[in-house]
């Protein structure tokens, strides 16, 4: 009778164990933080619940990519010059038809789009979107993910879209925030009230609080940088390169943005993208992926720079702008600037 008695409560223990082990369901979590934000009536929520939802059928999409004809590239680049995958495309789609269906967003700003799409609507945000990072990695099944900033518009909804409206510098963010599609798909973001991550469980269908309070650490030894542009570089990113091996510091470069980041952000590191003697104002694109991610790393207490001064406080001129970027925890990027 004893043995039959433990077999029967066995399951409704691990259950019990297992349900306090999960955290707060990310719309729940949102609306409970809500009065945070100090616009707070309800749009910036039901942003980020249609961020989060567009999110879902692109990590389906991104899960099934090997079964049907989604994968490989399109034959075409964007005006960044960047071979876009078919994964590209059905991304930036599935995040457009999101947002315009959600009507928060007025205009939308993306790396797939040569200028900015008006969504014809009296929504109060601009977003930039970045929606499917390190996209060259999908044929061969690495990490990869999505990119977000938002930015409340400053004209009065309704009229036409002005250029203020969406040349808005990273410290205007109001919200940023990354999507990762890997082992785990995971959801981080911040409205400028510290970070937190949400891991998504796929039988429930919905993201949940793994990941309270992200701190990176003040420092780290691992330095993430395409050595193969070594050639290309400047005599201070060499010394610098130099200096982290010779304290045994580990390389680890996966070239997905998002993937190299979050690494950084879990484990202390610094991720580098700088200017080459190829690309002299550097690579990556600052509206709609080192903003974002300069924004977050700030709010968990790392470090974001072009070399020169704070990422977020570069004027924006164009919506394709480009910049070098150093990243990371706070005391790896101040030694690398002492270079």
């Amino acid at each position: 009778m004893q043995r039959s008695t433990n077999k029967t409560n066995a399951p409704s223990i691990e259950s019990s164990r297992i349900a306090q082990s999960i955290g707060s369901a990310l719309d729940r979590f949102i609306k409970n933080n809500q009065n945070q934000f100090q616009y707070a009536s309800g749009e910036l929520s039901q942003l980020l619940r249609d961020i989060a939802l567009a999110s879902k059928v692109v990590n389906r999409e991104v899960n099934k990519a090997g079964l049907i004809d989604i994968m490989g590239p399109m034959g075409t680049q964007n005006l960044g010059g960047d071979h876009q995958q078919k994964l590209d495309v059905l991304a930036n789609i599935r995040f457009t038809r999101a947002l315009a269906k959600g009507g928060e967003v007025c205009a939308l700003i993306s790396e797939e789009s040569d200028s900015f799409v008006d969504l014809n609507n009296e929504g109060k945000y601009v977003i930039a979107i970045d929606p499917l990072d390190g996209s060259s990695n999908i044929d061969v099944n690495v990490s990869i993910g999505t990119i977000f900033s938002i930015y409340r518009r400053k004209t009065q909804p309704g009229t036409p879209i002005q250029s203020i409206d969406i040349l808005q510098k990273g410290s205007e963010q109001v919200a940023a925030g990354y999507v990762l599609y890997g082992s785990s798909t995971m959801l981080v973001y911040t409205t400028g009230h510290g970070v937190n991550g949400f891991t998504y469980e796929p039988s429930l269908g919905e993201y949940f609080l793994s990941h309270p309070d992200l701190k990176m650490p003040e420092g780290g030894k691992i330095y993430s940088i395409n050595e193969g542009l070594s050639n290309a570089f400047s005599k201070p990113v060499l010394d610098y390169i130099q200096y982290c091996k010779s304290q045994n510091y580990t390389a680890r470069y996966i070239g997905s943005l998002v993937a190299d980041f979050h690494r950084n952000m879990l484990k202390g590191g610094i991720y580098i993208y700088p200017a080459t003697s190829k690309d002299g104002s550097g690579k990556l694109r600052l509206m709609y992926e080192c903003n974002a991610l300069a924004f977050i790393s700030e709010q968990a207490d790392g470090m974001a720079t072009d070399g020169k001064q704070r990422i977020l406080d570069v004027e924006i001129k164009d919506l394709h702008q480009r910049t070098a970027f150093y990243v990371g925890s706070k005391k790896m990027v101040e030694k690398a600037m002492s270079y």
